[in-house]
């Protein structure tokens, strides 16, 4: 029996592409990047595939129906992002603050 599953990566910023395949059932995570022509890609690290937004393993049998994505490392963490544009912006200017009621208490 085929099964019909479509594979996703985003190879560069804003450069998303998919792939819609048809494979024999019990196919692999590896067997489908091969069928797409791409890389499995140990380099980037054990957390580089997932089915469905789930972290899988190069091994995992795909069932009917799924979407496999290659994922790219972070290059900034989000955390610090974020407290570098927290620091940019200021306390009062971001976030629930951002707009008091006057007269209202510090902080509310």
């Amino acid at each position: 029996m085929v099964m019909q599953i479509s594979v996703v990566a985003c190879l560069g910023p804003r450069q998303v592409q998919e792939w819609e395949l048809q494979l024999p059932e019990g196919a692999t995570a590896a067997q489908a990047l091969h069928a797409c022509g791409l890389a499995l890609p140990a380099a980037r690290g054990a957390n580089a595939l997932g089915v469905w937004g789930r972290r899988c393993e190069a091994s995992q049998a795909l069932k009917p129906g799924d979407r496999l994505e290659i994922y790219r490392p972070l290059r900034v963490d989000p955390k610090v992002a974020r407290r570098e544009r927290f620091k940019g912006q200021g306390a009062r200017t971001a976030g629930l603050f951002a707009r008091r009621r006057p007269g209202a208490k510090p902080g509310y």
